[in-house]
C-alpha cells in the first residue's frame, strides 16, 4: 500500500514538473520573440534613411530628388507631353552650344494647322523641358509661315479658351507663353481676333492679368 502511494506521488511530481518546464520553455520563446522584434525596430528606426526622413536636413530643400524617368510616375502625362512622346508634334528639339532650334520633319508651310497649332497652343501650359520650348517655339514658327492667316481664322473658336487658360494659370511663366503667344496671334489674325475678345478677357482673366501687369490691363480697359 506504501509503495503504491509513494508511485503515486512521484507521477504526480513529474506531471506537475513537466508543466512547469513547458510554462517556461514558452515564456522564453516569447521573450525571444519580443527582444528579435524590439531590435528589429530600432535598428530601423536608428538608421540614417529613417534619421533623415524624421528630421530632413536644410540641404534636402535645396537640392530635391532627380527624378528616375525609369520609375512608374504617380501622376499621367498630360496631353501634349503624350502626343508628343508618341512622335504626333512633327517637329524636335535640337540642342544647341548657344541656343536650342527646331527641326521639323517637313516644312512647317506644308503642315495642317488643324488640330497641331491647337495642340501646340495646349502645350504652353507645360511647365517642364522639352515641352515648354518646344510649344512656344513651334506656336511661334508655325504662325510665321505666309498662309497662316487663312489657316489660323478658322480655328480661332478652338483657339480662344486654349489661351485664356494659359492666361489664368498660376505659373507666371506660363502666363508669359500665352500673352506672348495672344500677342503672335492678333498679329496673323488681325481685326478677326476682336469677335472673340469677350471669350478671352473674362473677369476672371482680367483679375489675373491685372495683379501680373497692371498696365496691360489699364490698355485693356
Amino acid at each position: 500500500m506504501q509503495k503504491s502511494e509513494c508511485s503515486g506521488g512521484t507521477q504526480l511530481r513529474n506531471r506537475v514538473t513537466g508543466n512547469c518546464d513547458q510554462r517556461a520553455s514558452s515564456s522564453a520563446q516569447i521573450k525571444h520573440r519580443t527582444t528579435v522584434q524590439q531590435s528589429k525596430s530600432s535598428s530601423s528606426t536608428s538608421s540614417p534613411e529613417s534619421a533623415r526622413k524624421l528630421h530632413p536636413r536644410p540641404s534636402d530643400k535645396l537640392n530635391p530628388k532627380t527624378i528616375n524617368p525609369f520609375a512608374e510616375q504617380s501622376r499621367a502625362p498630360s496631353a501634349f507631353a503624350a502626343i508628343y512622346s508618341k512622335g504626333g508634334i512633327p517637329c524636335r528639339l535640337v540642342h544647341g552650344s548657344v541656343r536650342h532650334r527646331l527641326q521639323w520633319e517637313c516644312p512647317p508651310e506644308n503642315l495642317p494647322f488643324d488640330p497641331l497649332l491647337i495642340t501646340l497652343a495646349e502645350g504652353l501650359r507645360e511647365t517642364k523641358h522639352p515641352y515648354t520650348f518646344v510649344s512656344k517655339e513651334a506656336f511661334k514658327e508655325l504662325l510665321s509661315v505666309k498662309s497662316a492667316p487663312e489657316k489660323t481664322v478658322p480655328l480661332l473658336p478652338r483657339l480662344i479658351p486654349v489661351l485664356r487658360a494659359a492666361l489664368v494659370h498660376s505659373d507666371d511663366e506660363v502666363f508669359e507663353r500665352g500673352l506672348n503667344a495672344l500677342v503672335q496671334l492678333s498679329v496673323v489674325v488681325g481685326p478677326c481676333l476682336n469677335d472673340h475678345l469677350k471669350h478671352l478677357l473674362t473677369s476672371e482673366s482680367l483679375i489675373i492679368i491685372k495683379s501680373k501687369i497692371p498696365t496691360y490691363c489699364s490698355i485693356c480697359c
